[in-house]
């Protein structure tokens, strides 16, 4: 019979709020490289799950805001979580990936480049975010180990919050109403001013990678908006936007500005080839060379779990969606007095 090491637990936030528990759990565990949704299924199936306290054996059952689930890990798995912190010095060496913003004894602020994968899986073993993290964190106190708040997708670049412990992460997601999370965003089109998109998002049916409108089965998510900038740009429109998340689903802000009818410039999956439109010769040019998403998590603020002081970090513009702005001439907006003003506090009834 395999033995069982402690109890791995796991608070539902958000993005898990109505998801099958065996996607929960295999969206927080990539750090465990056997943590495959196919073992995870039999984990719960041989009652090593509990929610709330209760053991669940059906891995379709969904999760609520807030819900705790524990899952026992064989000690094989354990030792194989082990034994791949003692190799993470390859992915932080092979890649400059751990920025760090910002770190005290209980959390820390990461700015991920474009094109690092967050969390460790089946395609990307080495090289993401968690890798370099787990190595970073080899001299930390027994009873820490980091523990990604959130996550950003591969072409996004941005802002992460890491804790570094299960209570702190704990106490960050019963505090996730409080975070304020700001995006910022170049989109084709013309844009309001300001605005809210409360658009019900859910898992294509086609494609289970994809993100999708669902007025009738999705998950309610809202996004609110401000127009920093914009650029005539004919035939095609640019705008620069000041993107807020109230929920937290997959691919939000990116499926929310297409159903909008304003596409993230570069966006790979969701996004329009309009570059072609516009009548500029060199903003075009520059629009059709950006090879990603033109999405930058830009700040995050919050109520310091343990101090309780506010605490705002910022992430300053990677090379490449600073060459876009200043090519396009939305960089313009960004001047300092602007920049300043669109970072202050707003009233909770107040949009973005």
């Amino acid at each position: 019979m395999t033995q069982m090491v402690a109890s791995r637990l796991v608070r539902a936030d958000r993005g898990d709020a109505g998801r099958r528990l065996d996607l929960v759990l295999t969206r927080h565990l990539t750090d465990v490289r056997a943590a495959t949704r196919t073992r995870v299924q039999s984990w719960i199936a041989n009652g090593r799950v509990t929610v709330n306290g209760i053991a669940v054996r059906r891995a379709a059952a969904r999760t609520a805001l807030g819900d705790e689930v524990a899952v026992a890990l064989p000690t094989d798995e354990a030792t194989a979580r082990a034994r791949q912190m003692g190799t993470e010095r390859v992915g932080l060496d092979t890649h400059n990936i751990l920025n760090v913003l910002h770190e005290d004894d209980h959390l820390l602020v990461l700015a991920k480049p474009a094109g690092i994968v967050v969390h460790a899986g089946y395609k990307h073993a080495e090289g993401t975010l968690m890798n370099a993290l787990l190595w970073h964190a080899r001299g930390w106190p027994a009873g820490q180990r980091p523990s990604i708040v959130g996550r950003l997708d591969k072409l996004t670049s941005g802002v992460v919050l890491v804790a570094k412990s299960a209570a702190i992460h704990a106490a960050l997601q019963r505090a996730a109403a409080d975070t304020e999370k700001d995006y910022l965003a170049v989109v084709y089109g013309r844009v309001p001013a300001r605005g809210r998109i409360d658009v019900r998002l859910g898992r294509s049916v086609s494609d289970r990678r994809k993100v999708v409108p669902a007025a009738a089965s999705g998950a309610a998510s809202l996004t609110l908006f401000e127009r920093l900038g914009r650029v005539a740009a004919p035939r095609a429109g640019l705008a620069l936007l000041r993107c807020r998340l109230v929920t937290g689903r997959m691919h939000q802000i990116r499926v929310h500005l297409a159903a909008r009818g304003w596409p993230l410039v570069g966006d790979p999956v969701y996004g329009e080839p309009r570059w072609s439109r516009i009548a500029d010769a060199s903003i075009a040019a520059a629009v059709q060379a950006f090879d990603r998403q033109a999405l930058h998590a830009w700040r995050v603020a919050l109520t310091h779990p343990a101090s309780g002081q506010r605490l705002v970090v910022d992430a300053p513009l990677p090379h490449d969606f600073d060459r876009l702005l200043a090519a396009t001439g939305l960089q313009s907006w960004l001047t300092e007095g602007h920049y300043m003003s669109v970072t202050r506090r707003r009233p909770a009834s107040e949009p973005v």
